[in-house]
């Protein structure tokens, strides 16, 4: 059994009356099955309304799905009883950094989770730092999170969970508030994580750039996953994504340009130094 296992998963939404009476049902996630296998760096793209946030939350138990199954690290998400030891396996780290930090002291806040799951005290400290340098925050552990910039919160978010050694992050478009320079710093953090500690990663975004680094990419739409491949392969189909209401990296884009214009650039590049040397073997 993988890491992540979701089995034709169904997860609908219901409006009732003031009476109770149901009003509307709006079906957010629909029929999705996946696999995610120990130590892969998995993204799932989608614009804004396509489910995938719905989605993530099904992961650590936040929803339960109306049909379906959905087995983290073994253990069925819809049982009660399964539901801590769950979340001690996949920690989630969402968008806004500031409604998961509650310590005035950045140490003080990453210690928090260890504490709440009655790890000794010694040993919180020792996870504390290490989780810490893993991130690359170690230097600031003294500070107050009120004077740390937005991608050094959230890397200060992502350690909070790495104390806690999951074996798998879930990470709802953690960058989506950040300025460029944070949204690199957190990426960064993200890959040495999966690369040197091996911890399982699950990325949902809607910034392309982000995913280039993963093992595999699902794309969602309308509660859906209409694509799934290699980032390569995703990105060799700029028709597809753009029928999708997406993007495709900037010299993906400008190669597939190209191509149309009759130059004959391979399928498949991803960044500006795959571009530049496609370009210079034609001449």
């Amino acid at each position: 059994m993988g890491m992540i296992e979701v089995k034709n998963i169904i997860f609908e939404y219901i409006r009732r009356d003031e009476e109770g009476n149901v009003e509307s049902i709006n079906r957010a996630v629909d029929d999705i099955s996946l696999d995610v296998q120990a130590g892969e760096f998995i993204a799932v793209l989608g614009h804004n309304g396509s489910g995938k946030s719905t989605f993530a939350k099904h992961l650590n138990s936040i929803l339960v799905p109306t049909e379906g199954s959905v087995w983290v690290d073994g253990m069925d998400t819809s049982a009660e009883r399964n539901v801590w030891d769950i979340r001690q396996s996949a920690g989630m780290v969402f968008q806004n950094p500031d409604n998961q930090i509650i310590g005035t002291v950045v140490e003080e806040d990453v210690g928090f989770g260890p504490e709440n799951i009655g790890i000794p005290t010694d040993e919180i400290w020792n996870r504390v730092a290490d989780s810490l340098k893993a991130v690359g925050m170690y230097s600031f552990r003294k500070m107050s999170p009120n004077k740390l910039s937005g991608g050094q919160k959230q890397r200060v978010a992502i350690a909070g969970i790495v104390a806690m050694r999951p074996k798998c992050i879930i990470l709802d478009e953690p960058t989506a508030m950040l300025d460029p320079q944070g949204r690199q710093e957190v990426l960064k953090t993200l890959h040495a994580l999966n690369k040197m500690e091996h911890v399982t990663i699950v990325l949902i975004t809607h910034y392309m750039e982000e995913v280039i680094g993963a093992d595999k990419v699902f794309v969602m739409d309308a509660g859906k996953i209409r694509m799934q491949g290699t980032p390569r392969e995703i990105f060799s189909d700029v028709e597809q994504m753009k029928s999708l209401r997406l993007d495709v990296p900037a010299a993906s884009l400008l190669a597939y340009e190209l191509r149309k214009a009759g130059l004959r650039l391979p399928n498949g590049i991803l960044t500006r130094e795959e571009l530049v040397e496609a370009l210079c073997q034609l001449y």
